[in-house]
């Protein structure tokens, strides 16, 4: 999940978190898993080009829960659920989010902040099923739609 920020912010507090918040879509936190592993921080694996598709719907805060607290949401891997659990057990929901981000730093308008789901796939990837060309990764998050990202070799 990923909120979008509506009007600058510093200093916020959770209290007034979400009036800052002009909405939310879907990421996917795609990696390159055998370059991540290679190293204790996981930013390169994280950042090649096409890792990180978003949207492809926006859905004003207004039009959600508070939050997006107790959205379903479902990952699958070439349709078969890999990940199906709620935005209430985010480890870090978005009015904290936005309040200590906001301590550190100025969010302007338009500013994305990709929000990962801490459950991991159950059971985890196995060696002869590493994703590869043709895959399809899903995500659907209730109320908001579903981003689909087919995976492609790098060219």
């Amino acid at each position: 999940m990923a909120f979008v920020i509506g009007r600058r912010a510093r200093h916020v507090s959770e209290a007034e978190a979400l009036d800052y918040v002009a909405g939310y879509t879907i990421f996917n936190d795609g990696s390159i898993r055998d370059v991540q592993l290679r190293t204790p921080q996981w930013t390169i694996g994280k950042n090649f080009d096409g890792t990180g598709g978003m949207g492809p719907d926006f859905v004003t805060a207004d039009a959600l829960p508070p939050g997006c607290e107790g959205l379903s949401m479902q990952g699958r891997f070439n349709g078969e659920v890999v990940q199906d659990t709620t935005l209430s057990d985010l480890i870090f929901d978005v009015r904290k989010l936005v309040s200590l981000i906001s301590a550190a730093m100025t969010l302007e308008p338009g500013d994305v902040n990709q929000h990962r789901h801490p459950v991991r796939r159950r059971p985890q990837f196995q060696a002869a099923e590493v994703p590869e060309a043709g895959d399809v990764f899903e995500i659907e998050i209730e109320r908001i739609g579903v981003l689909r990202n087919p995976i492609v070799a790098e060219a």
